[in-house]
């Protein structure tokens, strides 16, 4: 009897087989005030404001004309962004739209949003007019919990606390480590898919659903095997694309998972969480721990992982302290473009050389420190890193 029960509760149902339902993040709160505190203050928790409920959420002036605005803030039902940029849904019927511009956040200006025919997939299936492109099936499964593409209505906006661990009714009646999922318990892979299931460019197996196209996984929960319901976007090694560099490094933002999976972090057994709490830290990224403290817990000088050499400036040729020096600024450069020239990092973990960024226009980590200097300069100065294989860096 008691195996029945724990089956049924792994399997998402709650005892005497009645469905577990998803419930809302306010009804963790009660049990787990630190973490849900910790999580409300996130980038996760707040990706989607009413502004109506939160003026302050709009980042920029809207009484200043420019060219590019052609909405008020009364137009405004969600702002989307705080980061490095911020878009404009408006509702019209029981849908919700982004107004063609966005504001750049680092540049403190205007820019235009739209994706023009052939630059994403979903393109060639809706009209080339913002307007005409609903955000339920292009965006809104990953900025909520349990979006019901028929209602199209979530049971909360943003990425609350059954995004990542399922329904949770039966867990609030009866807390139970069976009743409920966390990626931390999961395999590396389950774990990730987490993750993946919004931090990947990709297409639901089945397309279309109930006549529309979808750009988000439908049906997957957490816990679930992501590769049931979700393809990664298609790369041919050699050619760039509009997600893709020529050797299959991410081009743009919200590909960690198509980068980090490639990867041999990913390998071997590492997850997203082994470095990041989407709870919140107060480190960039959510990071656990500052990125260099973390990163060397696993690597450090003559370590079986690398890098081995006698110390970490031995193997970086960068002094102490400089950017340098840094684990993430080789391995993780600022390549992928989330908006105009503001990039974020990859997530492949492997080291772009010079030679690649000569023959298959990839950028280098060398390039966006150096950024006056061209990539035959680079190329010879790893020549000159005597415990460097000359024939993987320099060739």
């Amino acid at each position: 009897m008691l195996r029945i029960s724990v089956l049924f509760a792994l399997s998402g149902f709650a005892l005497l087989g009645q469905p577990s339902t998803y419930v809302g993040s306010v009804a963790c709160k009660t049990c787990h005030p630190q973490i849900y505190n910790r999580w409300s203050k996130t980038r996760m928790a707040n990706v989607v404001v009413d502004p109506k409920v939160h003026p302050e959420a709009i980042l920029p002036d809207l009484t200043k004309p420019d060219p590019l605005v052609k909405f008020t803030k009364d137009d405004i039902a969600f702002v989307y962004g705080s980061k490095w940029k911020q878009r404009y849904f408006t509702k019209r019927a029981d849908d919700y739209y982004v107004f063609p511009a966005q504001w750049d956040v680092t540049h403190q200006l205007w820019r235009a949003y739209q994706a023009a025919p052939g630059t994403d997939w979903w393109t060639a299936f809706y009209p080339n007019d913002n307007m005409q492109r609903p955000t339920g099936p292009l965006c809104d499964g990953c900025h909520s919990v349990n979006y019901d593409i028929r209602t199209k209505t979530p049971t909360e906006w943003n990425v609350g606390c059954e995004k990542c661990h399922g329904p949770g009714s039966a867990h609030a009646r009866q807390p139970s480590r069976a009743n409920i999922v966390n990626p931390a318990r999961l395999n590396s892979l389950r774990a990730s898919d987490t993750c993946i299931q919004c931090h990947s460019q990709g297409q639901p197996l089945t397309n279309p659903i109930e006549g529309k196209y979808y750009d988000w996984p439908v049906g997957f929960e957490a816990g679930k095997d992501l590769s049931a319901y979700w393809k990664l976007e298609d790369h041919k090694l050699g050619e760039q694309s509009f997600t893709h560099f020529a050797d299959g490094t991410a081009h743009k933002n919200r590909m960690q998972g198509n980068d980090f999976v490639q990867s041999a972090m990913y390998t071997h057994g590492i997850a997203c969480f082994s470095c990041h709490d989407v709870h919140g830290t107060e480190n960039n990224a959510d990071l656990i721990k500052p990125a260099n403290v973390l990163c060397l817990e696993c690597h450090g000088p003559n370590s079986p992982n690398g890098p081995r050499g006698p110390s970490i400036e031995a193997h970086t040729h960068h002094a102490a302290g400089s950017a340098g020096n840094d684990c993430i600024a080789c391995h993780m450069p600022k390549i992928e473009q989330t908006i105009a020239d503001v990039n974020v990092r990859s997530h492949t973990f492997k080291f772009i050389t010079p030679k690649d960024t000569e023959t298959l226009k990839v950028p280098n980590a060398c390039g966006t420190c150096h950024a006056d200097k061209p990539a035959n300069w680079a190329a010879d100065q790893l020549k000159t890193w005597t415990n460097i294989s000359p024939w993987r860096v320099a060739n």
